[in-house]
């Protein structure tokens, strides 16, 4: 009986599921609303990447179109003329050396002027996402529907818009926080980064594209840990096609849920391999019913900095399977040459990736990783899954680059063109799972919730600074800098 007791009294391994909120995750999910709103009321119009493009694209969505058609050499629908002025007139987004700074007048202006000619149209280009799939706009274009239902003109629609794909990010991640099994701590660090809450809080489907690939990892990992039940089997076949609808680079993270099966009989790997079958027949249903057609686009060249045309995906495709030691060269040089602008875009890089936050900013978005992965997972795992996991997060990363390559790059070109540090944030999350001990370390959380909150309200003040006080240059690369002690503590345009 006393041993039993002694027994009795050690502390149960962690199991799945059993992992109710704590009062600190709380608190960080709340920090994620209050950052994601602040920047979708601060920033300015069209200031996060493709946003003119992702406006017009959910507008066209919000009239009842799917489709794009092509017009001479441009790709996009016909379209309120006063929409498009928003940004062709009033906020422009392109290039210039000189400082753009934006005023409360401009927005005044833009508002006034989005009452006029409501009912002239004329042809919006944007190819650079003609062929998305209408499920990443779904809840922009309802705030855009929304907006204009109460009479808004289009500057009001489009905050509208914002807003709705904000709320809608932020509702998808608190259900994938609510199903994920264990280490919730790895999902509430990666949405915590300044990127994650930015790009939610934009018109951009990265709000969607984030939160299928949380809550199709969430409930990939449940199923595979925790049992097959209907309700689960349902929520699974029905993420998966809108995951790979998102981005189809991103369907293999259900694999994350993929346990070795235990005898021949055991079929715990058959739903999530329906699931991702299922996904991937979606993705090539809509590729047939939007055409099969790649939307080709003007980019300028890392390389060379000249304009040049995007390949043809069958061509570029040709190139790799002729020479893929080749492509596997280009694959390794162009990751180690662009890891560095990675790190930066996916802590936060803000504009179109033109405003660095404070260089001590970036230190402290490590340290706040260390500290999540520090914080434990609640579940005991064996070498072999995390070896998996790894494996899954590194095998998404390197589609990603190839899919650039593909429909990114000019032809036959020597590098990859197009990638950006926040493709990779559906994956971060497996990666961190995938190093967090089962118990948390001494310390870890009051570091983890410290160091977020800190980034946080950094990268706020960097916003709100650089788009309302001080103005910024649109340039890519590093910025003129002079002094070092400025570059540590305050943000790019102030260098």
């Amino acid at each position: 009986m006393r041993q039993e007791r002694r027994t009795s009294g050690r502390a149960n391994p962690p199991t799945a599921g059993h992992m109710p909120w704590t009062s600190l995750e709380k608190r960080l999910y709340a920090l994620i609303c209050i950052a994601t709103l602040f920047f979708a009321c601060v920033t300015p119009p069209f200031q996060a990447p493709d946003e003119n493009q992702h406006f017009m694209k959910a507008l066209l969505l919000s009239e009842g179109g799917m489709l794009t058609k092509q017009q001479g050499a441009m790709i996009g629908a016909e379209l309120p003329r006063a929409a498009i002025d928003l940004h062709d007139a009033h906020f422009p987004t392109r290039a210039s050396p000189d400082a753009r700074l934006f005023r409360p007048s401009m927005l005044m202006t833009a508002w006034d002027a989005g009452k006029s000619r409501a009912d002239e149209r004329r042809f919006a280009d944007f190819p650079n996402v003609a062929n998305y799939a209408p499920t990443l706009y779904l809840p922009g274009a309802a705030g855009l529907a929304i907006g204009k239902s109460l009479g808004l003109p289009h500057l009001g629609a489009f905050y509208s818009g914002r807003i709705v794909n904000a709320l809608f990010a932020l509702a998808m991640l608190a259900a994938a926080l609510g199903l994920v099994p264990f280490g919730r701590n790895a999902l509430l660090a990666t949405a915590l980064l300044p990127t994650f809450c930015y790009q939610n809080a934009s018109l951009s489907p990265d709000a969607v594209i984030n939160g299928t690939g949380f809550l199709g990892l969430a409930l990939a990992l449940r199923v595979g840990f925790m049992g097959w039940t209907a309700k689960r089997g349902l929520a699974l076949y029905l993420i998966a096609p809108v995951l790979a609808l998102a981005k189809g680079v991103y369907l293999p993270l259900m694999a994350a849920g993929l346990r070795w099966p235990e005898s021949r009989r055991d079929l715990r790997p058959l739903p999530l391999l329906a699931a991702m079958v299922i996904g991937a027949f979606a993705f090539l249903l809509w590729m047939k019913l939007s055409g099969g057609t790649q939307a080709l686009y003007h980019i300028v060249s890392r390389k060379t900095g000249e304009t040049v045309m995007t390949a043809p995906l069958g061509q570029q495709l040709a190139v790799i399977l002729h020479d893929p030691l080749a492509y596997l060269h280009i694959l390794v040089t162009s990751v180690t040459e662009r890891t560095p602008v990675y790190a930066l875009q996916i802590v936060g890089r803000f504009g179109w990736n033109a405003i660095l936050l404070p260089l001590l900013a970036y230190p402290l978005a490590l340290a706040m990783l260390g500290a999540a992965i520090g914080s434990g997972s609640a579940m005991r795992v064996s070498w072999g899954q995390r070896l998996w996991w790894l494996a899954i997060a590194a095998g998404v990363a390197l589609l990603i680059e190839t899919a650039m390559y593909l429909t990114g790059t000019p032809l036959g070109a020597d590098y990859i063109q197009g990638t950006q540090g926040r493709y990779f944030l559906p994956v971060l999350p497996l990666a961190l799972l995938a190093l967090m001990p089962a118990a948390p370390l001494r310390g870890a959380r009051p570091l983890f919730a410290g160091s977020a909150l800190l980034l946080l309200a950094i990268a706020a003040a960097t916003v709100f600074d650089s788009f309302w006080v001080h103005g910024f240059v649109t340039a890519d690369g590093m910025p003129p800098h002079h002094d070092p002690i400025r570059r540590l503590f305050l943000p790019s345009p102030r260098w």
